[in-house]
């Protein structure tokens, strides 16, 4: 593969995960009225730790092609995205193989303090923000290895990376509603209870 090749493929992963990103929340959104999208949830829920950790498997696996084969020196903000990223990938397939649900708790403040970190590198790849003096030279954070289609560098994918795991783990929340008939069951067992609890009044004796 060339980087060239690998640059073009990245580049279209990350607008695929912004098109997913933005269709989960709109189905998040939609929960609340259309049960076509609780079940649509709850079933991507069922599978989100193995599918957010299959996205941060592949961040990482592109973010060590552009450092170890590409031999793009890492900067200063890169790092701290990698060390939010790579260990999403550990924890979340753990979680997923294992049937661990706790697994999103500790996944989803790692995605939530990734996407910042990574706004904020592609905020200062744009001039918004100015470079720091803790920036190495050999390897300047407002550089852009990358930049395809005129706006997707490194820190935007890696931010897409961040917002679809967000999205995918925050479906894992979503219940199943239970259908109406139980509902109508469980208001009759209630109602059941509730007149077996009310006390028996004596009429008075004439």
């Amino acid at each position: 593969m060339t980087l060239e090749f690998v640059r073009t493929l990245t580049a279209v992963a990350a607008l695929f995960a912004n098109v997913v990103t933005v269709a989960l929340v709109v189905m998040l959104v939609a929960v609340r009225w259309s049960p076509a999208a609780r079940r649509l949830a709850v079933g991507i829920g069922d599978n989100a730790l193995l599918l957010g950790g299959l996205v941060a498997l592949a961040a990482t696996v592109g973010s060590l092609y552009y450092s170890e084969v590409a031999h793009f020196l890492p900067c200063r903000f890169c790092w701290f995205q990698r060390i939010a990223m790579y260990p999403l990938a550990l924890v979340l397939l753990v979680g997923a193989f294992g049937r661990d649900r706790n697994a999103r708790r500790y996944g989803l403040p790692l995605a939530a303090i990734g996407i910042c970190l990574s706004t904020y590198h592609y905020l200062l790849q744009q001039g918004v923000f100015e470079e720091g003096g803790s920036c190495d030279p050999l390897a300047p954070c407002s550089a852009a290895y990358v930049w395809e289609f005129d706006f997707i560098s490194i820190p935007y994918m890696a931010g897409s990376g961040f917002a679809l795991i967000l999205a995918l783990l925050a479906t894992s929340w979503v219940r199943r509603q239970a259908p109406a008939s139980v509902g109508r069951e469980l208001e009759r067992a209630d109602a059941t209870l509730t007149n077996r609890s009310e006390p028996l009044v004596e009429e008075p004796v004439s």
